[in-house]
């Protein structure tokens, strides 16, 4: 894969130096450290990803692309976590992604391969089951309540300004559209969800080809 407009070596030193920029504490020679044994495995998860969404050019890595920045800082930090058990240079990590990108994604959090991100501010993700080819919007928000926990099937859009809590299932193809709030709700295969009258979520049947618009598959 092509790193616009860097080597591996100047990825890392930027990666550094956006750490120290963000975390002024001395460490960064740790950090980095960690970042180099675990970068080549966290840009091939990026590759995959990468050649998967059809808005951005195969091949090719972009760190000032917001949306790639975003999605990398949380494989290089979900990979060094698990690779190494280190939280010290995954937590550094999530920190520069709420700081530049405006997530909250943990790195503890299983996400998928492949996911698209529209824009990231504001996007809050908590532990849940997140399905292949997932699309995430501004102000999204996935959490959990308690002891439940939602699920995403395959193939999900979330537009901006939504929310999925607590016990919600959304199946696979499923679209919550702008500003719905499903809550302890059960979104079927292939359905749109939207507030309906009186606050009650509605459905209707989607757009088949709509997932055409961002991935290769």
């Amino acid at each position: 894969m092509k790193l616009v407009d860097h080597t591996r070596e100047s990825l890392l030193g930027y990666l550094t130096a956006q750490c120290a920029h963000v975390v002024p504490d001395g460490r960064e020679a740790q950090f980095r450290k960690l970042a180099d044994a675990h970068l080549d495995q966290a840009l091939e998860r990026m590759h995959v990803c990468i050649n998967a969404c059809a808005p951005w050019r195969p091949d090719q890595f972009n760190v000032l692309q917001s949306s790639q920045h975003c999605i990398f800082l949380y494989f290089l930090s979900h990979t060094i976590w698990k690779e190494s058990g280190d939280t010290a240079a995954p937590t550094r990590l999530f920190l520069m992604n709420k700081a530049f990108n405006g997530i909250d994604l943990f790195y503890e959090i299983a996400m998928p391969p492949v996911f698209y991100i529209g824009h990231s501010v504001g996007i809050v993700l908590a532990k849940a089951t997140y399905g292949n080819f997932l699309v995430l919007y501004q102000n999204a928000t996935v959490g959990r309540h308690k002891a439940d926990i939602p699920v995403l099937g395959e193939g999900v859009v979330i537009y901006p300004n939504s929310c999925v809590i607590g016990r919600s299932v959304v199946e696979d193809g499923a679209v919550v559209s702008q500003g719905t709030r499903v809550v302890n709700r059960h979104v079927p295969k292939g359905q749109v969800a939207f507030n309906g009258e009186g606050g009650q979520l509605a459905l209707r049947p989607g757009t088949p080809d709509l997932l055409d618009e961002y991935f290769r598959r």
